[in-house]
Order: structure tokens, then sequence, then C-alpha cells
């Protein structure tokens, strides 16, 4: 019986969802305020869970199932990909480096996930010059909407769909063909999102920089005020339509706590209706956290030898390797830590 946690490290909130046998057992959500007001509340948390088998930390960009006994500082760096003179200024995620290093040193049974860029499903060439085509979070959502759709499809090798996933920050579009992540446009490669801009134009990265990180979480819909909501649909529009364009798909599920919103919900549909039958992700019975926790705990499960293995087969996790900035060309000359 496996006992494992799924975790999923957001802009609003560190969400923990318990799995034993495959089945929510209990969660809980933590804010960056609280855990920071109380940073033992993390290890609190997991103490009560205990006996845990694994847990699936925050990933951040991933990495290819690095357990927490063999985390090393260039894997925190990758993960977070901020420069060093940024370290320590409220960026991006707040508090997600020091949520790393809580897990590395509550001597659990920690494991970090990969993202899309670390599986070999997805093809070379979608590959190059990128570094986010899908962080473990939006992996983890993915692998939760595999797992229904595969209970709809008589099996994970019948399901082909995509996964459009609006976070708090940013949007993603994951393409799953045959149970097998194959392509995505996400982060700032992808569709305009609450806060991120999407696409980013080199021309104004080269004008406006050296960029911060806080950069890529602005220009998005909360920035863009009375042309926000038609850029937001027709981004999303666009992108669903190229990934369609090389990968067909008939279905397309939605999640992220950016649909709970009803103006976004609404955009959001609207943009996909055209190309398909579009499906609210369902959540795992009981659970109330969000989807990526979800889908990061059924990964979890699969890894320790749970009733999702065959998930994680599929997924074929743990074939995963390389760094997220193996793609770049030419590649990057500056150490990670200095």
């Amino acid at each position: 019986m496996a006992r494992v946690v799924g975790t999923d490290p957001g802009t609003s909130s560190l969400d923990l969802l318990l799995l034993v046998d495959g089945v929510s057992t209990d969660q809980v959500r933590l804010t960056p305020t609280a855990l920071r007001d109380d940073p033992s509340i993390l290890t609190a948390t997991l103490a009560r869970w205990a006996p845990l088998d694994l847990v699936a930390g925050p990933s951040g960009y991933g990495l290819p199932l690095v357990r927490g006994e063999d985390f090393t500082p260039d894997d925190l760096e990758l993960m977070s990909l901020v420069h060093p003179d940024e370290r320590g200024d409220d960026l991006g995620v707040l508090g997600f480096r020091s949520w790393v290093r809580a897990f590395v040193a509550s001597g659990l049974p920690v494991v970090f996930l990969p993202g899309l860029i670390h599986l070999p499903t997805v093809p070379a060439h979608r590959k190059v010059n990128a570094i986010d085509l899908g962080t473990p979070d939006k992996l983890s959502a993915a692998a939760l909407a595999l797992r229904f759709d595969a209970a709809e499809r008589g099996g994970l090798g019948a399901s082909t769909f995509a996964l459009v996933e609006v976070g708090s920050a940013f949007s993603a579009v994951l393409v799953v063909t045959e149970g097998r992540l194959v392509d995505a446009s996400a982060g700032t490669r992808g569709p305009i999102g609450l806060r991120s801009g999407g696409v980013w134009d080199g021309e104004a990265a080269y004008w406006r920089g050296p960029l911060s990180k806080n950069d890529l979480f602005r220009g998005g819909l909360a920035d863009l005020g009375s042309d926000g909501p038609e850029a937001y649909r027709e981004s999303l529009t666009k992108h669903v339509a190229a990934l369609q364009a090389v990968t067909p798909f008939e279905r397309i599920y939605v999640s992220g706590a950016g649909v709970e919103r009803p103006d976004v919900a609404a955009l959001t549909f609207e943009a996909l209706s055209r190309f398909g039958t579009v499906i609210p992700l369902p959540s795992l019975p009981g659970a109330w956290v969000k989807h990526a926790a979800q889908g990061a705990a059924l990964l979890a499960d699969g890894l320790a030898g749970g009733p999702n293995a065959d998930l994680v087969d599929s997924l074929r996790l743990r074939e995963a390797s390389g760094r997220v900035l193996d793609w770049l060309r030419p590649p990057p000359g500056a150490p990670l830590t200095s």
C-alpha cells in the first residue's frame, strides 16, 4: 500500500495531497505568508502524514527524477533559473527555493519531477532553443487528465487530447498522443496568461533589458486593460490551432486557477470551442487542491509501485534525462553558480 504526497508550488499557494493506495486521504493548502510566518508548518504537515513512501517535491522547471539524497546546489539553480544578483528577492513563485530546501532537509523520500523538455516522447526538434515546454506542474495536470481520459477511452494508449492549463500567472497548452506527451506551448513560449504576456518579442526583450525574473510575470491579462480580453482569447486560439495542425486532437481538457474566474472561463471556452469537445478537468474523488498537486500525487504513487504505475510507464518518466538548458543554441556559457 503506497503512501505518497503530491505537491504544486504555485504563485498563490503550496498545495499538498496525500494518496494512500491511490485514494485521496488528506490535503492542505499553505500560503507563502503562512510558510514565511511559520516555516515548520510544512515539515509538521508531512510528519503528520508519515510514514511516506515517496513525496513528489516542488520541481520548478524540472529535473530528471532526482532524489532528495542526490540533490545538489546546481539542481536548485536549474529548477529556479534565477540570476545570482537577484537571489533573495521576491521573484517568480514566492518562497520556492526555501520550500525546496525544506523538502530536501526533511529526510523524507523526495523526488523532483521532470518537465516536458526532459521527456524522450517530445521530439528533439521541438526542444531546440526552448527551456519551458511545460513545467512539472503542467506535466502533472496532464497526467491527471490522462488518467481520466484513459478511463473513458479504454486504455492509456487510446488517449489523444490537449490540456489547456490557465494558471494564476502562466498559460499552457499540452498535447498527449496515444498516452504520451509530445508537444506544448507553455510559459513565456505559450499563450497570454493572467500575469504573463506569453510569447516574447526578442526585440522587446533586447530593448527592455536587462530583464528581471519578475518581467516574465508581467504583460498578461492583468496588465492589458481593455485590450486584454481580446488579446487573451486570440492568443489562446492561435496556439491551440498551431498545435492541432501539427498533432491532431479532438478533446480539450481545461484546468487551472485562472478558469475559476467566470470572465476568464468564458474567454477560454469561447476560444477553444471551434477545435473540438471542451471538458473541464475533473478532480480525484474527495480532492479540492489544485489539479497539478493531484497529478503529482498520481505520479508519486506510480513511481512508488502503486496503482498508477501504468501512468508513469506510459509517460516514460523513468527515461527523463538532461538539463533544461541543454537545448539552447548556441549553448549558454555562464555558470549556474557563482
